[in-house]
């Protein structure tokens, strides 16, 4: 009985011990924000998967950019950038954010991830009150029913990227639609935004085949879409999926048989990927390209400079987005993330990347879209010159109204 009291009394010193260790380290971190410390920005991406291409490495390296063009101090305090790989896996975001909140001090965090990834990153940070801007992920949930007072969605979400590319083919009398999609919340997200857009414009849907992440062979699926005999032939995925979908679906000669083959997201790196043998003739909606203005093509060179690589939208609006950050932190002269918020929706976003944009009060970040076409081989006179901007939608168009959202935060 001696030795368990002995024991239990050890036991309770040392259990007393790390939690005043935890403590202390809790309020030194506290402390050194206080005190001047650094300010720090969380990145986190796919470094090596199906999405690399899209953020990625290159996608950290728009961020510390960004930075370094600010002058890398807000408030007289060094601006630092961590960065981390959630391997396509929502525990592993959940899990790297966490400890960045509770161990680095991290006041903020950028994204480009999946959907389901940033929807634990929404709850996480509504619970901690810290910023997230969503620049990958694309499900319109992150500005309806889970929006949060302290989300930022950037760049495209389902809505736009949706309303841009099916209601342009409706429009032009493509009314058969069948739908190729990602089996989980992204592109289950991106088909539904479409066929609602179909519907509207008296088309129908004719068949509907999923996949899985990281899918290695369409085969299978290109047949079942073109058994159901449509007009359109939807993909609603990403990154290499998509790219591994358009070359089988050119191999398959299915833009020979007028079947017009509509990637919802595609983007600059994919479109490269495949090569414009495949790629030519493909209509999607953007929010960015780097050939279209002086400024564009001003950005777009300093960031290859530093990557060899021309910017994806996401890439681009990850530099926007810190950027726009960081202006509001030295107009609020805080950190706390509530007046910074309230100084990131009051202030217009006049850059590079948009004109006169604007964050709504359920997160969603008001800007033109673009409908854009790949170009022919013939077309194109440089490694990245691949497309061509069609027309413009407005803000007013691409998005969905304010009125429409399920957003708590709005007021009705």
């Amino acid at each position: 009985m001696k030795s368990q009291r002995i024991y239990a009394a050890r036991r309770g010193a040392r259990c007393a011990l790390v939690c005043a260790l935890a403590s202390m380290m809790h309020v030194s971190h506290a402390a050194d924000v206080q005190a001047g410390g650094p300010v720090r920005i969380g990145v986190i991406v796919d470094m090596s998967g199906v999405y690399s291409g899209i953020g990625g490495p290159a996608g950290v390296t728009a961020v510390k950019l960004a930075v370094q063009d600010f002058g890398g101090k807000v408030l007289g305090r060094p601006i630092e950038v961590l960065s981390a790989d959630y391997q396509n896996k929502v525990d592993v975001t959940a899990t790297k954010v966490r400890t960045w909140y509770d161990n680095d001090n991290v006041q903020a965090v950028i994204e480009s991830t999946d959907s389901a990834s940033a929807l634990a990153l929404q709850r996480l940070g509504a619970e901690r009150k810290k910023i997230t801007i969503f620049a990958g992920s694309a499900t319109t949930d992150l500005t309806d029913k889970q929006c949060s007072p302290y989300g930022v969605h950037y760049v495209y979400d389902t809505y736009s990227l949706a309303n841009g590319t099916a209601r342009a083919l409706a429009k032009a009398g493509y009314k058969r639609w069948f739908f190729i999609t990602a089996d989980y919340a992204f592109g289950s997200s991106l088909q539904a935004q479409a066929t609602r857009v179909v519907k509207e414009m008296g088309g129908e849907v004719v068949g509907v085949v999923k996949h899985p992440l990281s899918a290695s062979d369409f085969a299978s699926y290109l047949l079942q879409a073109q058994s159901a005999k449509p007009q359109v032939v939807a993909l609603a995925n990403a990154g290499r999926d998509t790219q591994s979908a358009v070359k089988q679906a050119a191999e398959f000669g299915l833009s020979r048989n007028n079947v017009v083959v509509a990637p919802l997201l595609i983007f600059d790196s994919d479109l490269k990927g495949m090569g414009l043998n495949a790629a030519q003739g493909l209509r999607f909606t953007t929010a960015f390209y780097w050939d279209q203005n002086d400024q564009t093509r001003a950005f777009s060179k300093k960031f290859f400079a530093a990557t060899n690589k021309m910017p994806t939208m996401v890439q681009a609006g990850m530099y926007s987005a810190t950027t726009h950050y960081l202006n509001a932190i030295k107009a609020a002269g805080t950190l706390d993330s509530d007046k910074v918020m309230e100084k990131m929706r009051a202030m217009p976003i006049n850059d590079f990347f948009a004109k006169d944009g604007r964050i709504e009060a359920n997160g969603l970040m008001l800007h033109d879209m673009y409908l854009a076409e790949a170009k022919k081989p013939s077309e194109s006179k440089g490694e990245w010159d691949l497309l061509k901007i069609v027309s413009v939608i407005p803000k007013s168009e691409a998005f969905e109204p304010l009125a429409d959202s399920d957003c708590p935060l709005v007021k009705k």
